[in-house]
């Protein structure tokens, strides 16, 4: 079966951990995204679940901006508590 090239751009740093987890795989990089590439066509989706990060979603950035104007304007109520307080308050 004849091959062709696909070139995949990342960080650096993501491909060398990748490739360090696969070798310990007995993989290379390009088995790896071989066999991700049958999964999908395979099962005809991503073969795991692909979720966003919560932090980022639109209610939360609204709620921080909120917060941050009124630490600004000076109408937000700080809280200030040693670690040793903070910690009795988690093991209540």
């Amino acid at each position: 079966m004849a091959t062709t090239s696909v070139t995949v751009r990342m960080e650096q740093s993501l491909k060398n951990q990748a490739e360090i987890l696969f070798e310990d795989m007995g993989l290379n990089m390009t088995t790896a995204f071989t066999i991700f590439a049958k999964a999908v066509v395979r099962q005809n989706r991503i073969p795991f679940e692909i979720t966003g990060d919560p932090f980022w979603n639109e209610a939360n950035q609204t709620e921080i901006q909120r917060r941050i104007e009124e630490i600004k304007s000076g109408k937000a109520k700080m809280v200030h508590k040693t670690m040793s307080e903070l910690d009795a308050m988690a093991n209540e």
